[in-house]
């Protein structure tokens, strides 16, 4: 079987044993001419985009940052990737895994606006950006700065190397409010030493859903000699972006986020001139030392898996990175619009519309945020998760594209309620 057959063969031939529903292919061209703004209000479209999805009847979920649920399309193309290479066994593995992975890579390349040979598939945001901690060439003394919001795997990866290498950490605090972008580029630029060798800048804050000014952080660093790390778990699949410009040197993603890959699939992007200042965590059979997938090389892995990112950006192509962001922060807004100028209530997300997008964190005064999460679920029926340290106390808000505006007047009377 040729691999351009096998893969049309995988991208396409379980979408005949999906449940019946309306792809989303034949609903955007029903749409087509609507604006992106237009069709983020329009509860029509969107009530078909959900019926797209299998989802549990129990409770109303609003906890998609952790994992994005994926529409029964991709679901379905995944289940028959499972079978398919079952059945082609070592066949599969030997003869077009390699070429279809790369293939894969290239198209995540593409989305996000990076060239072909600076990103490679991972299992997550964590694995992507620890393989960057670890691999650094550290020396003694070095310093690292990154902020006490930053993801907590990143932070103790950081202190691994303080603890092994002798990095020096320096941590700051992002406001959930700044003034403008230079008080966010400042924080970071007065934490810079002639030592300084490595910063860590989340795109989007995970807790408060807080989108930060990457580029102008990126170039006061770069013209000081500094490196820049991205976390961009929440990113990828939820805005519209391109690395070129942010102009980072490093970029991890987690695509079982809001791109709706199945679980387990990550991106790694590196600026193809520092790839070889890296040094990989697991050895490998190949490559050279400018060659990014020395980097990721982890023996034999679940290989449907990476077939099934096709599916997800297909998916995700069809609908449109500028609809799927306009509805998510119209849905966001929607919600923290109406309850932020309550008295009881605390928004830990920026007003300014340019500064989050899909994901909010909202809190009640004098109410622990765990006590909030339990209260929403078992009164409520709202699904969410208390976030409570870091400068954040609240819980995090993280509608999908086949939420409803609906739901979320659920979740803005029980906020009123508790007045």
């Amino acid at each position: 079987m040729k691999k351009r057959d096998f893969l049309h063969t995988l991208s396409f031939g379980a979408l005949a044993a999906a449940p019946g529903f309306r792809k989303i292919s034949e609903l955007t061209k029903h749409f087509h001419g609507s604006s992106a703004t237009e069709i983020a209000t329009d509860e029509e479209f969107w009530q078909e985009v959900r019926a797209g999805y299998r989802l549990k009847p129990d409770y109303i979920n609003l906890e998609n940052g952790y994992y994005c649920i994926q529409p029964t399309e991709t679901l379905e193309n995944f289940i028959q990737h499972v079978r398919e290479i079952n059945y082609q066994g070592s066949w599969y593995m030997r003869k077009d895994r390699f070429r279809n992975k790369q293939m894969v890579a290239n198209r995540l390349a593409d989305l996000i606006g990076a060239d072909h040979g600076e990103v490679v598939i991972t299992r997550n945001t964590t694995e992507s950006l620890d393989l960057v901690i670890g691999g650094f060439p550290w020396q003694a003394g070095d310093e690292a700065i990154y902020a006490d919001q930053d993801y907590f795997s990143m932070r103790e990866m950081f202190r691994l190397q303080e603890k092994s290498k002798g990095v020096v950490l320096k941590k700051v605090s992002v406001p959930n409010h700044p003034k403008d972008d230079q008080e966010i580029v400042d924080l970071y630029a007065d934490a810079i030493t002639a030592k300084t060798k490595l910063i860590m800048v989340c795109h989007i804050v995970n807790i408060t859903g807080q989108i930060l000014p990457i580029r102008k952080i990126c170039d006061m660093a770069h013209a000081r000699g500094v490196q820049v790390m991205i976390d961009g778990a929440h990113a990828v699949g939820h805005f519209d972006f391109s690395i070129k410009d942010l102009d980072c040197d490093y970029y991890g993603s987690s695509l079982h986020k809001w791109l709706s890959v199945p679980l387990g699939a990550g991106l790694l992007y590196v600026r193809k001139d520092r790839i070889a200042g890296l040094t990989p965590l697991l050895g490998s059979f190949c490559c050279e030392d400018d060659e990014i997938r020395r980097l990721n090389h982890l023996g034999t892995h679940p290989s449907h898996t990476d077939l099934a990112i096709i599916n997800a950006l297909e998916y995700h192509d069809r609908l449109g990175i500028e609809r799927k962001e306009a509805r998510l922060r119209h849905l966001q807004r929607y919600w923290s619009d109406q309850v932020r100028e309550l008295s009881h209530v605390v928004v830990n997300t920026p007003l300014e519309a340019h500064r989050s997008c899909g994901i909010a964190n909202v809190g009640i005064k004098e109410m622990k945020p765990t006590d909030l999460a339990m209260k929403l679920l078992e009164e409520h029926r709202i699904w969410t998760v208390g976030i409570d340290g870091h400068g954040v106390h609240g819980c995090r808000i993280s509608p999908n594209i086949y939420t409803l505006k609906w739901e979320l007047d659920v979740l803005v009377g029980a906020l009123k309620s508790m007045g």
